[in-house]
């Protein structure tokens, strides 16, 4: 199959365009006073289908991270205060995570930031997927 010097100028500003999004994600991450990798685990729970809690292993599984990992990042967010960890309705062994009055503060404004930045990407990547899906 071959590809186009179209093509590859096409995926090189795409990927460009989503390198872009993720250092303003990074940067607006770490002057909140987070990681992105905090940032994201809070945005997993927020925006998890159907339910504001989840389980260590879900997390994991929505961060693409080993489960050992995932249990580090969610110790260190405890201790600082976004995250609750409670134990499951109905299997009260399984441990339940829940964001904190602060984490919920802090996400609304990160997403607000990153929704507006969005609003601003989102035609040129939208033009660059059309062009690629030809």
């Amino acid at each position: 199959m071959k590809i186009s010097k179209l093509e590859y100028e096409t995926l090189a500003n795409l990927r460009y365009s989503l390198r872009q999004f993720l250092r303003f994600s990074e940067d607006a991450a770490h002057a909140a006073g987070i990681t992105p990798q905090q940032h994201q685990a809070l945005l997993a729970i927020k925006g998890f289908p159907e339910r504001d809690r989840v389980t260590v292993g879900e997390l994991a599984e929505r961060l693409q991270i080993r489960h050992h990992s995932a249990v580090g990042l969610v110790d260190r967010l405890v201790a600082n205060g976004f995250l609750k960890r409670e134990p499951g309705k109905n299997d009260r062994r399984q441990v339940q995570l829940t964001l904190t009055a602060r984490s919920e503060k802090m996400l609304a404004k990160l997403s607000a930031a990153h929704r507006e930045q969005i609003r601003r990407v989102g035609p040129k990547m939208e033009s660059l997927l059309k062009r690629l899906r030809g």
